[in-house]
């Protein structure tokens, strides 16, 4: 046998078919981030001119998103879309030779600035708006610093040459508005309870009909819904139509029967949101695996707070019994979404049925409030439709906790410093009552005990949008003097210098300074607490020096005083700052201390 090859076709290889090349995603403007928070965000900056300044940009928001960087939440992230259009717009009107990064001055950001106030943007929202058009050049210059321009280096060191100021807190919804929300939303979660399980009686005792719906219903509880065309659908719809049955909310009641419906959520929401305080962004990003170690009628109630550069789990307890507490609630919607939630594999709390499928995830729920409080009728204390904002409940059920805790600020800042726990939810409008109330006590308690006023800096603003409440011990228009330093003595501020109660009336105090601390006159304001800690310190040195008994009997009563009532009223936050000022401007000591 030959060994030589026998002669045939040539081998056909297929033909080699290059991979079309990747484009860039970030010079093709057109990409997607992966947020830390709140899914997948799609980027189109292909609109945006001129292009090299668009591709400088969506790199750095790109990197900004990214893991470590300072966008973490999606939301975010569609908002530095919506700035950089305005902006870019804003370029090509008034700046059109700019072409790139290395054209762009410090005069364009200004300018920018100026439109926006122009427009009627208040400071807040001009600060938040460029500040977004800032971050994005720093994060630039930060990857390629030969790109900016030196004067455009120096501008993006602050975001407006003026201060952006404090903003205005929203306020608390009253007890009136709170009462009337809560009642809704309880008669509509207690109804909504009601319906899983129970049988339904509209088919107006046709057999048939029972049976068509009861395969309907089979259907349902198989694959989780049934859509509008099935044929089993179809024949029950058709059915009832015939012997005139209602039929225009049909899809909706027959899943209503096993799930969450979306009009659900609302009173859920509103509920929880009452009961907890819970931001709202929280409350979405509630899952099945919230609630742990119950103990002795409570149960910990764990969340997600999503902050600028990350979460944080964080947890608080709250009641735990029926569905009238938000652990008995959280519990029973656990349960009543169990199905849903294995036909959709997902592990969110809130999943329900909406147009034709089941869901998990609250978006958008802004219509669906607006309805809930319209067919309540539910109005604002002026006696008109309430536009609700969820922000707001969670203001409000701080503002009902200041109330049930007396403004006590240990028991008041459940999870926050006092200083942020004054700042944003003692600082209510509709605490001022209350905060008026406390300064008039205060003023009561100091001449019935012959000790200071102590105002912390909101029983202060109280005072000051309320003289009248200074009556006991001053004249309401001396209060503004009082305040602003125009009475002060070293560690006081002194209502009454010739109306001393250690003296007669008409002549002038003969107390040393530290006896202001046993005086109804005095009134102790933050501006005083470094002169005070100052004293302290003074006090407590002497210790050194002298005998324990002779110590206590000088200097005892005002190291209790000052230890014990005063600086306790202040916040931890203003102690600190009043020690630092203390420290750094070297305070003066009357001669009086060395005596």
């Amino acid at each position: 046998m030959s060994k030589r090859p026998r002669k045939g076709r040539p081998v056909a290889f297929a033909p080699i078919t290059p991979e079309p090349p990747q484009p860039d995603l970030v010079l093709g403007l057109k990409f997607t981030i992966e947020a830390r928070h709140g899914g997948t965000v799609l980027v189109d900056m292909t609109g945006l001119h001129p292009r090299p300044l668009a591709i400088a940009f969506a790199g750095a928001l790109r990197r900004s998103a990214a893991l470590g960087g300072s966008i973490g939440a999606a939301s975010v992230i569609k908002q530095y879309l919506q700035v950089y259009r305005h902006f870019f717009a804003w370029l090509a009107d008034e700046a059109p030779k700019v072409a790139g990064i290395r054209d762009l001055r410090a005069t364009h950001i200004d300018g920018f600035s100026s439109t926006l106030e122009r427009l009627g943007k208040s400071a807040i929202n001009r600060h938040i708006i460029v500040g977004k058009v800032i971050n994005t050049l720093r994060m630039i210059e930060a990857d390629q610093p030969d790109r900016i321009a030196p004067d455009l280096h120096e501008r993006i060191r602050y975001t407006l040459a003026t201060s952006a100021g404090r903003s205005t807190p929203r306020d608390a919804y009253s007890p009136f508005v709170a009462r009337a929300l809560r009642e809704a939303a309880r008669a509509d979660i207690e109804a909504m309870f009601r319906r899983f399980g129970t049988d339904d009686h509209t088919d107006d005792g046709d057999p048939i009909i029972a049976r068509a719906r009861a395969e309907v219903e089979a259907i349902i509880a198989r694959q989780g819904f049934i859509v509008a065309d099935h044929p089993a659908l179809k024949s029950l719809y058709f059915m009832r139509s015939r012997r005139g049955l209602p039929v225009s909310t049909l899809v909706d009641d027959l899943h209503r029967r096993h799930h969450l419906h979306v009009t659900d959520i609302p009173p859920l929401f509103v509920l929880l949101s009452l009961d907890t305080g819970l931001e709202p962004e929280c409350l979405k990003a509630l899952t099945t695996d919230c609630l742990a170690n119950p103990s002795a009628g409570t149960v910990e109630l764990r969340y997600l707070k999503r902050r600028a550069r990350a979460a944080e789990h964080k947890s608080m307890r709250v009641r735990d019994g029926g569905i009238g507490t938000p652990g008995g609630l959280v519990r029973r919607l656990i349960e009543v979404t169990a199905v849903a939630r294995q036909h959709l594999s997902a592990d969110c709390l809130w999943v329900y049925h909406n147009a034709g499928g089941l869901h998990a995830g609250i978006r958008h729920p802004r219509e669906r409030l607006d309805a809930w409080v319209a067919r309540h009728r539910i109005v604002d204390d002026d006696g008109k439709p309430l536009y609700l904002l969820l922000s707001r409940l969670r203001k409000t059920h701080k503002a009902l906790w200041y109330t049930k805790t007396e403004g006590h600020m240990a028991r008041f800042a459940v999870g926050h410093s006092r200083e942020v726990a004054a700042r944003h939810y003692a600082d209510l409008p509709s605490l001022r009552p209350l905060h008026e109330a406390t300064v008039a006590d205060a003023f009561r308690e100091a001449v019935d005990a012959a000790m200071p006023t102590i105002l912390p800096p909101t029983a202060e603003q109280a005072l000051r949008e309320a003289p009248e409440q200074a009556v006991p011990l001053m004249p309401p228009d001396t209060v503004d003097p009082l305040l602003d330093g125009e009475q002060d003595v070293w560690l006081a501020a002194c209502a009454g210098f010739h109306r001393s109660p250690f003296t007669e009336v008409g002549s002038p105090c003969s107390q040393p300074f530290w006896g202001c601390l046993h005086c109804p006159n005095a009134v102790i304001t933050a501006r005083k607490l470094p002169a005070i800690l100052a004293f302290l310190a003074f006090v407590e040195d002497q210790r050194q020096g002298l005998p324990g008994s002779d110590w206590m009997a000088k200097f005892g009563q005002v190291h209790a005083r000052i230890v014990s009532q005063i600086l306790p009223a202040f916040s931890d936050a203003v102690v600190a700052e009043a020690r630092l000022r203390a420290a750094d401007e070297h305070l003066y000591l009357p001669p009086e201390t060395r005596a």
